[in-house]
C-alpha cells in the first residue's frame, strides 16, 4: 500500500471527525496506568480469572528471547474453564450455541449438553487410541461438532488443527502431513450457496498422501450416499454412543500447546502457528470483557468461519469461558437473499455483532432498504474484523446498522498474536471518543510502537511498520516445527521486538491507523493468502513455467487476485486456458484464491539476482504509476509488455 499523502490523511481525519461517540469513565486509564507499571503483575492479576489446578510459580520466562512461557508451572485444562465451570451454577442450562444454517434450520446446546457430548467425544478419542500431543486435524463446516471436537481435544490433551473446509485436497493434505496428524474429524458433506459441498470425497482424495492417518471420523450432517472405508472411516455418532459419559479432563502445563492453526506466508509453505494454553486463554478471557464488554444476557454473533482464528479465539475459547450464548451460522452473508445477518439479528436478538469490512461492503451495496426493513434494535455493539474500515463503511455501519446506538469496535489483531491488540475497549468504560476509521489504541498491557526502517519511531502522520515492543500471553509460542522461521518472521527485523508486517501510522491525538499489509500476503475476503503459494499452485500446473501473484483494491473484497504467468513453450494463450488455470487453483488451493485475471507475458520484472519485483506488478494493475528505485530491474522492456498485456485485455473487456 503506498503511503497517504497530505490530502488523504486530511480527508480521512475529516471523515472520522463526522461521528464522535464518547463512552464515559476512568477505568480504561487506571488499568492502562497499572499494565504499565508492572507488566507481570498485571498479567498474574488477568491469570486469576481462569480457574487453575495449580497456581503457577512465575508469570514470564523471557530468559530465552523470543520464546516466551507464560504461567511457568501453573496447570489447567481449556475445556474445564469452558464449560465445566458452569455447570454448577445458573449457566448449566444456558444456551451455549444457537445454530442455523442457510436454510433457516436451528438446533441449541446449553451448557451441560456441550458438557456431557465434549466428555463423550474426548473419551472415544481416547477410546481410538488418541493421547495427549497428538494432533487432530478438524475439517468442518460451520457446525456445532466442531466445537465438540476442539473441546474434546483440549479436554485429553491433544492439539487440534483446524483445516477451513473450503480448502481443497492438496491444501488439507498439505496441512495434516506437516502436523503428522494421527485422525482427520469431517462431515459427510455441507451446503453453501446451496451447493452441495462433498467434504468426505475431498478428505478421500487426501488420505493417499497422509500416511499417519489412522481414522477419519465422520459427522453425518447430510445424510447423503457416501464410501466408508471399513479400516479407517468411522460416524460420529456411533463412537460417541458407545463412549463413556464423563472423561477426566487431563491436567495440563500452561505451556501446553492448544492449538496449531496454519496461516498463510510469503513462502509457498503454509506456517503452522502455535498456540499455548495458560497463557492463550488469559488473554483471551482478557480482551474479550474489554472489547466486547460481554452482559449475561447477550447474544453474540461473531461471522467468521472457525477454520480462522478469529472462530477459535472470539467465537470458541472466549464466548464459552464467559458463559456467553453464541450464534453460529453455517451459511454466507448474501445466500439465498443479501439479508441473512440483519434477518439473524431479528430473529436471535442478537446484541454484539462482529463482522468484515469485506461483508458490510458487499451489503452497502445493495442500499438502505434491506437491513431498515428488519428490527435491529437488539444490537448494542458493533464490531468489526480481518481488515482496516474505511470511514464510510464505519458510518454506515452506525447509522444503517446501529443507527446511531451502538459504539463500533474496529479490532486489530492476528493469528499470531492469539487475540486483538488493538481497540476501543466497551468494557473499560473508556472515555475515548471514537474515530471512524481507526482502531484507536493498544488494549492495555500491549506496548505497541510504528518505527521506521532502523527501529526508530516515526513521528504522527507517518506511514511506518507496526511493532510489539513486549512478549503477552496470547502470542504464539513458535512456528510447529520450526523455531528458525519463527525468529527470522517475527523477530529478526528488530531485535526482540515483534514485527507484525502491517503498515500503519498513528495521528496528532495518538490513535492508530491500520495501512494494510507490507509484505506479500493477501487478504482476500478477510482470508490471508500467501503469493508464494499461490504462485506454487500455478507453477504445478503443466502449463505454467513461473508466475507471479498481485492484487487489485476491490469494494467487495478488500483485494482480487491478479496473475502473470509465462508459459511453457508448448502452450499459447488461450480464454480456454485461462478457464483450465482458474480450475486447477479451484482444486488445488480452494475456491477463495480463484484470480479475478489471468494475464499471459514473456517474462516476468525480476533483479538480476532473480527475485520478482511484485510491487511493479501491482503498481501496473492498479493503474499507478511506477514509482521507487527500479535500477535493480533487469530488463526493463518486461515490465513494458506486462503494460501492454494489461491494457489490450481491459480494452478488450471494455
Amino acid at each position: 500500500m503506498s503511503e497517504p499523502d497530505s490530502d488523504e490523511l486530511s480527508k480521512i481525519y475529516k471523515d472520522s471527525e463526522r461521528i464522535r461517540v464518547t463512552l464515559t469513565g476512568k477505568k480504561f486509564e487506571k488499568i492502562y496506568t497499572k499494565a504499565s507499571k508492572d507488566q507481570e503483575q498485571f498479567w498474574g492479576e488477568q491469570a486469576k480469572n481462569l480457574i487453575w489446578f495449580k497456581d503457577w510459580e512465575r508469570v514470564l520466562d523471557w530468559e530465552n528471547p523470543p520464546f516466551a512461557k507464560w504461567f511457568v508451572g501453573g496447570k489447567l485444562n481449556a475445556s474445564v474453564n469452558c464449560i465445566d465451570k458452569h455447570i454448577d451454577n445458573n449457566i448449566k442450562n444456558k444456551a451455549a450455541i444457537i445454530w442455523e444454517n442457510e436454510n433457516g434450520d436451528t438446533k441449541t446446546f446449553t451448557y451441560f449438553q456441550l458438557y456431557h457430548f465434549v466428555n463423550k467425544f474426548a473419551n472415544a478419542l481416547k477410546n481410538l487410541g488418541i493421547k495427549s500431543g497428538d494432533r487432530v486435524i478438524i475439517y468442518l463446516p460451520t457446525i456445532p461438532e466442531i466445537v465438540i471436537a476442539m473441546l474434546a481435544c483440549s479436554r485429553i490433551g491433544a492439539i487440534h488443527v483446524v483445516v477451513f473446509s473450503g480448502f481443497s485436497a492438496k491444501a488439507l493434505s498439505d496441512r495434516a502431513r506437516d502436523a503428522n496428524s494421527k485422525i482427520i474429524i469431517t462431515a459427510d458433506g455441507t451446503f453453501r450457496r446451496g451447493k452441495f459441498i462433498e467434504l468426505k470425497k475431498i478428505v478421500d482424495e487426501a488420505i493417499p498422501s497422509i500416511p499417519s492417518i489412522e481414522h477419519v471420523i465422520v459427522v453425518k450432517r447430510t445424510s447423503n450416499d457416501i464410501h466408508m472405508n471399513d479400516n479407517i472411516d468411522v460416524w460420529w455418532h456411533k463412537i460417541i454412543e458407545r463412549a463413556e459419559s464423563f472423561c477426566e479432563p487431563e491436567i495440563l502445563d500452561s505451556t501446553h500447546p492448544l492449538y496449531i492453526l496454519y496461516t498463510s506466508g510469503t513462502t509457498g509453505k503454509p506456517k503452522g502457528v502455535l498456540h499455548s494454553t495458560g497463557g492463550h486463554l488469559t488473554y483471551l478471557y482478557a480482551t474479550a470483557k474489554w472489547v466486547f464488554d460481554y452482559k449475561s444476557t447477550d447474544i453474540f454473533f461473531c461471522t467468521a468461519d472457525i477454520g480462522w482464528v478469529t472462530g477459535h479465539s472470539y467465537m470458541v475459547y472466549a464466548p464459552l469461558m464467559h458463559g456467553v450464548t453464541e450464534l453460529m451460522y453455517e451459511g454466507t452473508p448474501e445466500y439465498p437473499q443479501p439479508d441473512r445477518y440483519w434477518a439473524l439479528v431479528e430473529k436471535h436478538g442478537i446484541t454484539v455483532l462482529y463482522t468484515t469490512p469485506t461483508a458490510l461492503r458487499m451489503y452497502m451495496k445493495f442500499g438502505n432498504s434491506i437491513p431498515s426493513s428488519f428490527d435491529l434494535s437488539s444490537l448494542r455493539l458493533l464490531g468489526t474484523v480481518g481488515e482496516p474500515i474505511n470511514p464510510e463503511v464505519w458510518t454506515w455501519y452506525f447509522k444503517t446498522i446501529g443507527n446511531k446506538n451502538c459504539p463500533i469496535i474496529d479490532t486489530w489483531w492476528q493469528t499470531e498474536t492469539g487475540g486483538i491488540m488493538i481497540s476501543t475497549c466497551t468494557g473499560l468504560d473508556s472515555d475515548i471518543p471514537m474515530k471512524p476509521g481507526s482502531a484507536t489504541f493498544p488494549v492495555p498491557g500491549i506496548d505497541a510502537n510504528i518505527v521506521n526502517e532502523n527501529g526508530e519511531p516515526v513521528v504522527p502522520n507517518k506511514k511506518g511498520y507496526l511493532v510489539i515492543k513486549k512478549p503477552w500471553p496470547g502470542m504464539l509460542m513458535t512456528l510447529w516445527k520450526d523455531d528458525l522461521k519463527y525468529q527470522n518472521t517475527y523477530w529478526k527485523r528488530f531485535k526482540d521486538v515483534y514485527y507484525s508486517g502491517d503498515y500503519a501510522l498513528s495521528d496528532t491525538d495518538g490513535y492508530f491507523w491500520l495501512l494494510g499489509r507490507s509484505d506479500d500476503v493477501l487478504k482476500v475476503a478477510g482470508h490471508r493468502l500467501g503469493t508464494m503459494e499461490l504462485e506454487s499452485a500455478f507453477v504445478s500446473h503443466k502449463s505454467v513455467a513461473e508466475a507471479a501473484i498481485t492484487s487489485r483494491p476491490d469494494e467487495k473484497k478488500g483485494e482480487t487476485i491478479i496473475a502473470y504467468l509465462v508459459l511453457r513453450a508448448e502452450y499459447f494463450e488461450s480464454d480456454q486456458l485461462r478457464k483450465d488455470l482458474r480450475d486447477h487453483i479451484r482444486n488445488t488451493v480452494g475456491p477463495i484464491a480463484t484470480p479475478e485475471e489471468i494475464y499471459f507475458v514473456n517474462k516476468l520484472p525480476k533483479t538480476r539476482s532473480g527475485k520478482i519485483m511484485r510491487r511493479l506488478l501491482k503498481s501496473v494493475s492498479t493503474g499507478e504509476e511506477i514509482t521507487g528505485d527500479i535500477t535493480t530491474l533487469e530488463d526493463n522492456t518486461s515490465i513494458e509488455e506486462i503494460r501492454r498485456a494489461y491494457n489490450n485485455i481491459r480494452k478488450s473487456n471494455g
